[in-house]
């Protein structure tokens, strides 16, 4: 059984950092993409931030470049999501994930991720 474990979150103010951190285990992949999405009240899930298998190459959305950093182990298969200079905006449920098929037209999609932490709550406050 797939698990992922996240850790990291919380309340902060305007211009502060958190980090988050996700492990997974209970199986093997030989390719996989590991993701970071968040979704605020009321709006869609989006992508955050991406780590690939292949190369470790990570991705970021428009909105969090320059604020953010993911980093990854691949034998380890954690991500972790550095997030400074956080703004309101920044406010969400961020949920880890997991694409086993490493699809990356797809990385952005979260259809496209098969398996899903339980998410951990980060507030930005002015």
């Amino acid at each position: 059984q797939v698990q992922l474990v996240e850790s990291g979150g919380g309340s902060v103010q305007v211009g502060g950092s958190l980090r988050l951190s996700c492990t997974a285990s209970g199986r093997s992949w030989n390719r996989y993409h590991m993701a970071w999405f968040r979704q605020a009240p009321g709006k869609e899930r989006e992508f955050v931030a991406g780590f690939r298998w292949n190369g470790g190459y990570t991705y970021l959305a428009d909105s969090v470049k320059g604020r953010f950093t993911i980093s990854g182990d691949n034998a380890k298969k954690t991500i972790s999501l550095q997030m400074n200079s956080l703004k309101p905006e920044d406010t969400a449920v961020y949920f880890c994930a997991v694409d086993p098929n490493a699809i990356l037209s797809s990385l952005r999609l979260p259809g496209q991720y098969d398996y899903w932490g339980q998410g951990t709550q980060v507030t930005v406050s002015s």
